[in-house]
């Protein structure tokens, strides 16, 4: 199994990031995960983790996972690699290239790569990673763009990433929606 990096680029590990996390641990195994530039408790329970920033470290075989590369990953290119890294980020709508700028080819010089050119949740874009990396190219998987998601009876809140569908039903990290629906503002 590849290594799956997350380079944490968010001020604090806010509760959706640790359900988001938690189920990306659950996919691809703790001892098969690994968080930079953080140290946080938590993570240390369900993966690896690195106080330094992914430039900082060296990597065998790797490649980023950017929404702005220009090549697509298939199961044929994951094959090469034995490390994937991805950008911990919430994203913007419309997004703003954080990846690119965050991770930038000048600090990280692996090759990158893209998932579609549409933004995904972390958790997602892992789950996808290891789908084509286990052998189903991207055109053979289902995904749902946008997630409108009833908070009462006068409120839903939207969530405008593409989703892995699985089963009929868009793949969420479980306890999002309960999170959201208990959260007080937005």
């Amino acid at each position: 199994m590849p290594l799956f990096v997350i380079e944490h680029l968010e001020l604090r590990v806010y509760s959706w990031c640790k359900l988001e996390y938690q189920h990306i641990s659950n996919w691809v195994g703790k001892s098969n995960l690994l968080f930079t530039n953080t140290s946080n408790t938590f993570l240390k329970t369900i993966g690896r983790v690195e106080k330094k920033k992914a430039k900082q470290l060296t990597f065998e075989k790797a490649c980023v996972l950017d929404p702005e590369a220009l090549l697509l990953l298939t199961p044929e290119i994951a094959n090469k690699f034995k490390t994937f890294i991805f950008g911990g980020i919430l994203g913007d709508d419309p997004p703003q290239e954080r990846t690119k700028v965050e991770l930038s080819s000048s600090d990280l010089q692996y090759p990158r790569f893209n998932l579609g050119k549409e933004q995904m949740s972390t958790d997602t874009a892992v789950i996808v990673t290891k789908k084509i990396v286990d052998g189903t190219p991207l055109e053979k998987l289902s995904f749902q763009q946008g997630i409108d998601i009833e908070i009462n009876d006068s409120e839903s809140v939207c969530l405008p990433y593409k989703y892995l569908v699985v089963h009929g039903k868009p793949l969420l990290a479980p306890g999002l929606v309960e999170k959201l629906k208990t959260q007080k503002g937005f």
